[in-house]
């Protein structure tokens, strides 16, 4: 018999560049607001969602390293590897572990320390998570590859650049008011199209910038979690799908599978639709993946996924709700720490205190954290 998983403590520390901070600096104070968060002071297993600590920051074994020096030495620990989506796949582990029975509660903890690596080396650092014999080795990069896929959609449904900048506009908007943004500054209608390229047609405006952070969770069974906490958050729905690693592989270019069936699968098992929620942490490393994940869940039509941005629903109290906080475009992209970010985030919203970020009413999220060019895709559903 499967248990039903709930969430009943979060922390995070601030994305940004930590100079002055380690990787296990960071991880152990998100694990340790977590821990006071939930009123406990220890936990059976730990999970670890990071993407390039071995190639950025030249540590692996980062489960036991962070066990040991968040005070929590001795548990099973180890780390979950899915490039950008390693979060949301760490936090998978964790629900699977809980629900089977195997531990009473789980930390799952995402980090990552980008900004030990800086440019070109930190580019070369990152495409490992691409197809190493036909794509890194060719000179491929991940914003490279959203590149592609903007000018394909662009050139296929006659859809100009400025098109897609009101994703990043409710975004920067959002993030105006989250003190854990990065960037909090505010993007002018019409200077998304007028920033300087990064790969044509990818601007400055357009990619989310890298940042260091961590983020935790403290998951239990449900039926344990109301004796604990006050306002414990249950995981419905979770699923995982992948897609072929190299893009160049799939039939169709423009239509992200593994987007629509981890979000099939995860809404299934919650008993919803994905228009039943009231709110959507997205994976918006670029507003590609933003258009297309948006089609690929059925919001919008193939080739329509931008006109949500456009037309004012998809921010505060429109048909849907995304990047509360700010998404990985302003709030920052803490990578492989991503998707336990997108957790503590939609839980807050769902406990009713996200404060000048609340969406009113918030019962239902759907959180997706995705890898590469959706090459892996983690798709939870959180309700109150």
């Amino acid at each position: 018999m499967m248990h039903e998983v709930a969430i009943i403590g979060i922390g995070q520390t601030p994305v940004a560049e930590h100079w002055g901070s380690s990787l296990r600096d960071l991880a152990a104070v998100a694990a340790r607001a977590a821990l006071d968060d939930a009123a406990i002071s220890a936990v059976n297993a730990l999970y670890v969602g990071n993407a390039f600590a071995a190639t950025i920051s030249g540590q692996s074994q980062i489960g036991a390293l962070i066990a040991d020096h968040a005070g929590l030495g001795g548990i099973e620990a180890w780390t979950v590897d899915a490039a950008d989506a390693s979060g949301g796949a760490a936090l998978r582990a964790g629900y699977l572990a809980v629900a089977s029975g195997a531990v009473d509660n789980v930390m799952v903890l995402g980090v990552e320390k980008s900004t030990d690596m800086v440019a070109s080396a930190r580019v070369r650092a990152r495409s490992v998570s691409l197809d190493a014999d036909y794509e890194a080795i060719q000179g491929a990069t991940v914003t490279a590859q959203a590149a592609l896929l903007m000018q394909r959609y662009m050139h296929e449904y006659g859809v100009p650049l400025s098109a897609f900048e009101g994703f990043s506009i409710n975004a920067h908007r959002n993030a105006g008011k989250n003190p854990n943004a990065m960037y909090r500054n505010q993007i002018k209608p019409g200077a998304f199209a007028r920033a300087p390229m990064v790969a044509s047609p990818v601007s400055l405006f357009d990619g989310a910038p890298d940042g260091d952070g961590a983020a935790a969770v403290i998951l239990a069974r449900a039926d344990r979690a109301a004796d604990m906490v006050p306002q414990p958050v249950r995981i419905a729905g979770s699923a995982v799908a992948t897609d072929t690693l190299a893009i160049h592989d799939r039939k169709e270019l423009l239509r992200l599978s593994a987007v629509m069936r981890s979000t099939e699968a995860a809404c299934a098992r919650a008993r919803i639709l994905p228009s039943d929620v009231d709110l959507f942490e997205m994976h918006d490393s670029y507003t590609i993946l933003s258009t297309l994940a948006l089609e690929a869940i059925g919001l919008a039509p193939y080739g329509q996924g931008w006109m949500l941005s456009s037309d004012g629903r998809i921010g505060g109290d429109a048909q849907i709700a995304i990047s509360t906080f700010g998404g990985l475009k302003a709030r920052g992209n803490p990578v492989g720490a991503t998707g336990v970010y997108q957790a503590v985030e939609a839980t807050l919203q769902l406990r009713g205190t996200a404060g000048d970020l609340q969406i009113a009413g918030a019962q239902r999220a759907l959180i997706q954290n995705i890898g590469g060019m959706a090459s892996t895709v983690v798709t939870h559903v959180l309700t109150v």
